[in-house]
This record gives C-alpha cells, structure tokens and sequence, in this order.
C-alpha cells in the first residue's frame, strides 16, 4: 500500500479561473466552497493529507512588473491559509490538512503557538510545511532588505525548527493536574522557559498554550536540495519529493534513508511523497489526445510567458527572463530561489533555445496518462519499483479534476489494494504513520 497526498499549488488563492471548467472560480476562490468540497472527497477517496502551498508577495521580477503577476492571477492575489484549517477539519473527519509556514514570516514562538492552537481545532489533524520562502519580494515584506543566501535561510530554518519543537515540548507529559478542588489546574513545576538564544532567534518560553491532541503536529519539508534534505531527515514526518522517474525515486529514497540513520532516526519515521500529474479519460486514446492538447498549448504566447514569469520566480528574482532572445541560449544562472527546481529545469538546456525550455515538459514529477486502470497500474509499478511511501498529486483544482481523481482513479487503486479504504486512527500522525 502507498499513501496519496493533494499539493495545494496556488495555496489558498487563484485557482483556475478561466477557460474550461473554472466554474465561479475568478469570484469565489477567496471563499471555503471549492476547499471545502476538495477536502471532503480526499477524505472519501482514501487520501492521508491536503498540502497548502502559500507565499506572500505580489512577483515582480519578471519584465520588473506585477503586470503578468496580476494579469493571469499566477501566486497572487492569494489569502493567508492558516484561518481556513478549521473550516477544512471541520467539514471532515480524518484527512490531515497541512499549511505552510515560512521561517522569515512566522516568528517561532508565534507559529508554535498557532500550530499548537490549530492541533486543539482540528482535533489533531493539522500539518505545518516548513519553507524558507524564495523570492526577495517576500523579504521585504518581512521587514529584511532582501533575502538571505540559499544556505544561510537553511542554516535559520534549523534553528526555527529547533526553537518551535522545543516549544511544543516546553509542558511534560503529565503537566496537568485538572484538580478542581484545590484547585490546580496544572503543575508548574513540569512547565519549563526554553531560554533560546541562537544566532537568528531568541526566546524565553515556555508556550503559553497546552499541547495539542497530536503534542507535535505533523512537519512537512518541501525542499529538495541538499540543506532541505537535511531538514526533513533531522524534524519532518513528511517530504515533499521530486523525481521524473522510478530511478530517481529509488535513488532520493535511498538518500533519504542515509541521512535519516545520521541523525537518529529509522527510514520509516519519514513518509516520501512523490510529485505526480494524472491526465485520465474514459479510453487510452482520450486520455493521450488530452495530454497530447495539454502539450501543444505550451506553444500559445501566454503560456510561454507563464511559463518565463514562473523561470524568474523560482530565480528568486535574481533572473528576469523577459530580457532574453526566445531564440537564443537559456541562461544558465539557478539565481537564490528554489534552487533544485531551477536545477531541474535547466538540466539538458545548454544545447537548447530558450524557446524549447518555455515549451519543454514541465520537470515537476511524473505524469501518468491513461484511463483509471491504467493509471493505476502505472502508479503500482512505479512504486513497486521505486519503493517510497506514496504520490502528492498536483492537478488544476477544478471540480472536474477532484471528481476524476476522487471518483474514478482512487476506486481502482483502493479495488487493488493500493491505498487505504478507512482510517484506523484518530489524529493525523497515527494515520500517517500506520503503514
């Protein structure tokens, strides 16, 4: 068996909005409807969480204008995903929820606080996807001139994790006395100040709120270079991985494995999911023809130049693609953004135009086209040879793509035996960890 996941990727913002299928999107994503709906049929469906990406700027590196940012709605206008947890839990009853939180955005003592809040309303199903945040943009709304090193934003994020988990662990277990007599409500002998002082933080302590149903919510990693590797190997439950094949699955499995054992851990303790599209209709031949007008629209002037403001935003606003000849080289700058995924894109692109890139493959996991069966069977095969815990799908959010996937390719994974039919348990973690 294998988990299934939902990547959240335009977080709780824009979602389709034009075109076939937006429905009333352009109007009402700002409200819980949409979600609401998508995280009631993951539940139904079999899935172990719904992962929410956020970011927090209007982008402006490309063309040095918000102009394509806000013409398309690509990452904004977005709205802040922690309020929209509860709302999600509570039309549910087992699925996990993970927001995000950045690491220059949420104070430590600040997002302990929230998550441990977050785990008492949900009633131990919430996440927090630990991110440093790409763009110099986000930064400067953060009060910093511009955003730190790629290395150096690790080096802080291990000592946010750090603070925030002991945080979480600053009441003991049996901090709560619940005497109404006395009365006491709790022993404060068993409630400890953390009094951290580190290079990017410092704090007193302890949490000013009592541990939560899960005492540790559920950690997510997204990142997948070398410093976010050895975030999630030392403090995530979960990761978010990128692999265009069962090959490059196995082999980050393997890593992962690695780093794992180096900090104390077993390679169970960290559930990997991997990045997927599914592009299923009724017949092979459907599903092929709808990838193959899937394909050919990357060649229309919009896409491309989605597709060249998505290139500069994961530069981290150190590259603006619009300066370039569509015909000439790609340059080779990764700039200081989300550096692997700017590895990924530029692989193979120095013999290339820049043209090609914008009209490539998209280099964000794999796709899987055909019709539930086979589908299914894809997905079977790719994690039987890859070993690994599981996919993160990552479709346009239309009620179209969460009926497909809800109601037509989970029935023949979970009629295979592939994926959960239930949970055994009551908070996220357990579930997680099951299997």
């Amino acid at each position: 068996m294998f988990r299934l996941g939902w990547f959240l990727g335009n977080g709780f913002g824009m979602q389709p909005w034009y075109g076939d299928w937006a429905g009333r999107s352009m109007t009402d994503w700002t409200q819980p409807g949409l979600y609401v709906d998508l995280t009631t049929s993951l539940e139904r469906a079999g899935f172990d969480l719904l992962f929410i990406e956020d970011t927090s700027m209007v982008e402006d590196t490309y063309g040095g204008s918000m102009e394509t940012t806000l013409k398309y709605g690509l990452m904004a206008p977005k709205n802040d995903p922690v309020p929209l947890v509860p709302l999600l839990t509570s039309a549910s009853e087992h699925i996990g929820v993970v927001a995000t939180m950045s690491t220059i955005q949420y104070p430590p003592f600040l997002a302990a606080r929230s998550m441990a809040t977050l785990d008492h309303l949900t009633r131990g199903r919430v996440g927090v996807n630990v991110v440093t945040s790409v763009t110099h943009r986000v930064a400067q709304n953060f009060g910093y001139d511009k955003h730190f090193d790629h290395a150096e934003r690790y080096a802080m994020a291990e000592e946010w994790m750090e603070l925030v988990s002991l945080l979480w662990e600053s009441w003991e277990p049996d901090a709560l006395v619940h005497d109404q007599q006395t009365p006491r409500y709790a022993d404060h002998t068993k409630v400890h100040t953390v009094d951290f002082e580190g290079k990017y933080f410092r704090c007193r302590g302890p949490l000013n709120t009592i541990p939560g149903p899960q005492r540790r919510p559920v950690v997510a990693q997204a990142g997948n270079s070398t410093p976010g590797r050895e975030l999630a190997a030392k403090h995530a439950d979960t990761m978010l991985a990128l692999a265009k094949s069962p090959d490059q699955m196995k082999a980050l499995r393997k890593d992962m494995d690695q780093r794992l054992l180096a900090h104390g851990r077993k390679p169970q303790d960290l559930k990997i999911l991997f990045m997927t599209v599914p592009y299923l209709a009724d017949t092979q031949a459907e599903a092929q023809a709808r990838f193959d007008r899937f394909d050919q629209s990357k060649s229309d002037p919009r896409n491309i130049e989605k597709r060249l403001w998505y290139l500069s935003y994961v530069s981290g606003g150190v590259v603006d693609y619009s300066k370039f000849d569509l015909d000439g080289p790609v340059p080779q700058e990764l700039g200081n953004g989300e550096t692997t995924t700017a590895k990924a894109w530029l692989e193979g692109s120095a013999e290339i135009t820049l043209r090609d890139l914008a009209t490539g493959p998209s280099n964000y996991g794999m796709d899987f086209i055909g019709t539930a069966d086979s589908v299914a069977s894809q997905m079977q095969d790719a994690m039987e040879e890859a070993g690994g815990d599981g996919f993160l799908m990552y479709p346009d959010v239309t009620r179209r793509s969460i009926a497909e996937v809800c109601d037509g390719l989970a029935p023949e994974l979970r009629r295979r035996g592939l994926i959960r039919d239930g949970y055994a348990h009551k908070t996220f973690r357990e579930n997680l960890m099951d299997f």
